[in-house]
């Protein structure tokens, strides 16, 4: 791969880890870090309904699964990034082929090539 196009993924790469280190950040403090009542902007000690409460429930657990999933795709980001330091990007982590660029495009920090990948979410097994 040319300089130029991995400097471009690298920038790609980078602006991606950016933008979503900023919705982890704001998931966290905006909904973890508040109290049931503060969340909801109930104002008042009144009892709430139970339906309110699983409905609050549910969208914290939802809220966690998406830092959950923005943690992980930080996590792949950065193993590209070191994979462009080592000059190993782009290559296949299980056939060791080179990643088309079409795919690295569309998913800069993708470990597998397509092959892989369809194996690997198939059943696992070998190419």
């Amino acid at each position: 791969m040319k300089d130029k196009e991995m400097n471009d993924f690298k920038k790609m790469l980078l602006e991606r880890r950016a933008k979503l280190l900023g919705n982890v950040n704001f998931m966290h403090g905006e909904a973890l870090n508040k109290s049931r009542q503060s969340a909801c902007g109930d104002l008042s000690n009144v009892p709430i309904h139970m339906a309110d409460i699983g409905t609050d429930n549910y969208d914290r657990d939802l809220t966690i699964d998406l830092i959950q999933n923005g943690e992980e795709e930080v996590r792949s980001i950065d193993i590209a990034l070191e994979k462009i330091e080592e000059g190993t990007f782009g290559v296949c982590e299980t056939c060791q082929k080179k990643i088309n660029k079409t795919r690295l495009v569309a998913l800069p920090h993708a470990r597998l090539c397509i092959e892989c990948q369809r194996v690997e979410e198939v059943g696992g097994g070998t190419v």
